[in-house]
């Protein structure tokens, strides 16, 4: 059987414009050269969530997550149109989480007021750095003060924000992230998201570092920041919930964890996917990525999928494991072979907990240790390879 469809569901809307590329993005983003016309793609957002409605009928909506692309460049009044109208075809859940992510730009931060009106209640400001030679070398369009000003405005705004930033950037030691660490951590309040940056293809960096031109730090230098990373956070009280995120009681991302948890969830717009069970099994979506592409599909046959495809009982599995080894709660070996075709290797997560990179809690979750997470792909590919 797929996992529980009747938990959290979660939509995720993808608004695909940015002002610039960031040199290490490779998310479905597109610089856009002219103003958008809002009024135009307001159109196709409605008819997708419309036809993405008749396939989860009787659902409520638990979050709602505006990513991107640059969602903070859409108007207050496009993100209030596309709230009321999965309001009006699904349901919002009293207390629902409902996120856009957000640059801390001036010009950005003055349409805080009008998201929350709209019905947002949660920011998450990319920040990625506090030092202003790295924001220009990771493409960032503000300074460190334009950033905090704009979290502060976020924080009076919002009842939750999160304080977003990048780490194991070019040349950065330990102690110049410790000390930029201990900085973010005087204004978040209650989430942080912490990457460490990655060198992607099809990215600037890619090319960069391809051609020796950019030095990231080798992997011992990454431990040790990812070390600082929990020493601090947890220090502040913000324990490490998911590999990169860190919250206070109560503050996690539920949207995130509706993913993690390998609930079900909607995407709406240009290159989104979503899970959705449908008649038991879990189906995979995802749109066309360029959006003048997915403007068109949708205008014509009322959505923008390319893929649509039922996931057997393997592949369900391995997603589960995939997602939920990221939480610091693990994943339900029981509910792992409610739907897995055959279980887990005994002797291979015996040989795991002894390297010191899985536990088995007093609840029967399994779960990757602070070493495992480390090598967390590694842990996965070696349980995923070694089924019964």
């Amino acid at each position: 059987m797929a996992a529980d469809s009747k938990g959290q569901f979660g939509i995720y809307v993808h608004w695909p414009f940015c002002l610039a590329k960031c040199p290490y993005c490779d998310f479905n983003s597109h610089v856009a050269r002219a103003q958008i016309d809002e009024a135009r793609f307001r159109q196709a957002y409605a008819r997708e969530i419309a036809h993405m409605a008749g396939l989860s009928n009787g659902r409520k909506v638990t979050s709602v997550f505006f990513g991107g692309g640059t969602p903070s460049l859409m108007s207050a009044a496009l993100v209030g149109d596309i709230l009321h109208r999965i309001s009006q075809h699904w349901g919002i859940a009293e207390g629902a989480e409902i996120t856009l992510e957000a640059n801390p730009t001036s010009v950005e931060a003055k349409r805080f007021a009008g998201y929350r009106a709209a019905g947002v209640n949660r920011l998450s400001v990319g920040i990625q750095a506090l030092n202003d030679a790295d924001l220009k070398a990771l493409g960032r369009m503000h300074d460190v003060d334009e950033a905090l000003d704009a979290f502060k405005l976020a924080q009076q705004t919002f009842a939750r924000v999160s304080f977003d930033l990048i780490y194991a950037r070019p040349h950065q030691s330990v102690e110049q992230w410790r000390k930029e660490l201990a900085q973010a951590l005087k204004y978040a309040d209650g989430h942080m998201s912490l990457y460490q940056l990655t060198i992607e293809p099809k990215t600037a960096f890619f090319d960069l570092y391809a051609r020796g031109k950019l030095t990231i730090p080798d992997d011992d230098l990454a431990i040790a920041l990812y070390d600082v990373t929990q020493e601090l956070t947890e220090a502040a009280g913000l324990n490490n919930y998911e590999i990169s995120n860190h919250a206070g009681s109560n503050a996690q991302s539920q949207h995130n964890l509706t993913y993690w948890r390998y609930h079900d969830y909607v995407g709406i717009g240009p290159g989104a996917h979503g899970r959705l069970t449908i008649d038991g099994t879990k189906v995979a979506t995802a749109c066309e990525m360029n959006p003048e592409n997915w403007w068109q599909k949708v205008m014509v046959d009322g959505e923008g999928m390319i893929t649509n495809e039922k996931l057997d009982a393997q592949e369900m599995a391995d997603e589960f494991l995939v997602m939920g080894l990221r939480l610091a709660q693990g994943i339900s070996l029981q509910l792992y072979h409610s739907f897995a075709p055959s279980p887990l290797n005994a002797d291979t997560i015996e040989f795991l907990k002894q390297q010191g990179l899985v536990e088995i809690l007093a609840n029967g979750n399994l779960r990757a240790t602070a070493s495992g997470f480390l090598v967390l792909d590694a842990v996965v590919a070696d349980l995923a390879a070694e089924v019964i």
